[in-house]
């Protein structure tokens, strides 16, 4: 008996150290690709480049991920993650290294392509099933919202260090800025490839016995139907689509929020490349909050209500964000509001993001599927990072004035957002129209 206790806290305690492992990688390997998030107008001024050239790397990365999630989850079904972690740490830091040489427009779109590959085909997929078999049943919600929450956590404390060394580095001059631009991209690399060698030692550490290996092994053994067969049983099940319609529209408000810091210096209130990095940075320290929180009120309540009212309550925050600076009031309440609607629909998409995984859990298919059906979602849902770029600059360059394309942007968020809220309430109807068919047992592999 005594063993069997012994045995279950070394699993609980297991768990969680990969938790921690898996939380610390996905809050590495992201926040060099989006930069943009905090120094947009130093990106373009740094690499030469226009709002269209900036979408159209973004565009190019969003398309390789949308190639790659589908293969991800397949290749998360066949290979132990943290070997697949690893190759995609070092290789997103080596690539930073080579971003941080300020290099062409063409070397740029080969340095995002790259992106495209070691964040999506090698890291996705394997990511996001270790965590849903982690999570097990019944904890979906505090698991995902403790990942998105956590790698949040992780991505703040690196960016408060990044514009640490920004503004020391930056001055009056515009040679400074991209230097301080250029010691925040070796900062972001040289983590990605410390991670690398962490997660190295813990493979060389790892048990053979372990329950990865246990599992992937009696996958290997089972005989498994064709890939054509798998991914038509999987996109015959209506859940998959309307999760997919949800994630997507979470992903445009999510994308929303890159724009908040142009927003801040264009908008003609005063706001300098520094003080909209620091209001832009602290949103991201509530990413902990709204992800963790999230999660832990969507198992105590429901994951699709809450992610329902955080739809509705962070579409109307953008709405808000469109109309307070056109209503009359003076500059300081305006700049007041501003602030803290940013805050407030910050808050509200991190809460999105811990909580659309979540409700993967009304998605019935066999664990050895579970990967391929993450990574179809995935292309199906995250499919707005080939054209979201492309519509954000291009109406950025074509507006009458920067402000307007701001809110233009901001007005299409609002029309797309919508439709995941219609979404929920469809899910919902499912989920508890057909209760009998959602405890249905598995087919048989």
């Amino acid at each position: 008996m005594n063993e069997i206790v012994k045995t279950k806290k070394e699993n609980s305690k297991s768990r969680y150290i990969q938790m921690l492992l898996l939380t610390a990688a996905g809050g590495a390997i992201y926040p060099m690709l989006y930069l943009r998030q905090i120094y947009q107008d130093t990106m373009l001024t740094a690499f030469n480049i226009t709002n269209g050239e900036l979408g159209e790397l973004y565009s190019i990365m969003g398309l390789l991920f949308f190639i790659t999630y589908a293969p991800s989850g397949w290749l998360a079904d066949k290979i132990k993650p943290m070997r697949l972690i690893v190759g995609s740490l070092l290789g997103t830091g080596l690539l930073g290294l080579w971003y941080s040489t300020l290099p062409s427009f063409n070397e740029l779109l080969v340095i995002y392509s790259g992106w495209g590959i070691t964040t999506g085909l090698t890291f996705w997929g394997a990511v996001m099933k270790r965590i849903k078999v982690l999570a097990g049943n019944h904890e979906s919600g505090r698991f995902f919202g403790f990942y998105d929450g956590g790698r949040g956590l992780v991505e703040s404390i690196l960016a408060s260090i990044a514009l640490f060394i920004f503004s020391m580095i930056v001055t009056s001059e515009s040679d400074s800025v991209t230097q301080g631009l250029v010691a925040v991209i070796h900062m972001y690399s040289w983590f990605c490839i410390l991670l690398s060698i962490i997660f190295f030692a813990a493979i060389l550490f790892e048990k053979d016995n372990d329950s990865t290996t246990v599992h992937l092994a009696k996958q290997e053994k089972n005989p498994n139907k064709t890939l054509c067969k798998d991914i038509i049983f999987i996109l015959k099940k209506p859940e998959v689509w309307l999760i997919a319609i949800i994630i997507s529209s979470g992903y445009h408000l999510f994308w929303s929020t890159y724009s908040f810091s142009g927003y801040l210096q264009t908008g003609g209130w005063g706001f300098t490349a520094v003080m909209a990095g620091t209001i832009t940075t602290i949103k991201l320290w509530l990413r902990p909050v709204g992800g963790i929180f999230g999660g832990y009120l969507g198992d105590k309540y429901g994951n699709i209500k809450m992610l329902t009212w955080a739809l509705i309550l962070s579409t109307l925050g953008l709405v808000a964000l469109i109309y307070i600076p056109s209503i009359g009031l003076f500059s300081g309440a305006v700049v007041g509001l501003c602030i803290f609607f940013i805050l407030f629909v910050g808050l509200l998409t991190y809460a999105i993001r811990g909580l659309y995984w979540a409700i993967i859990e009304n998605l019935k298919v066999p664990e050895s599927k579970l990967g391929l059906a993450i990574g179809i979602i995935s292309a199906m849902g995250y499919c707005p990072d080939i054209f979201i770029p492309l519509i954000n600059g291009y109406i950025m360059d074509y507006a009458p004035d920067q402000k307007t394309g701001y809110q233009l942007y901001f007005g299409y968020t609002v029309v797309m957002a919508s439709f995941g809220i219609v979404a929920c309430y469809v899910l919902k109807y499912r989920t508890t129209g057909h209760k009998t068919a959602a405890i249905k047992p598995l087919p048989a592999e």
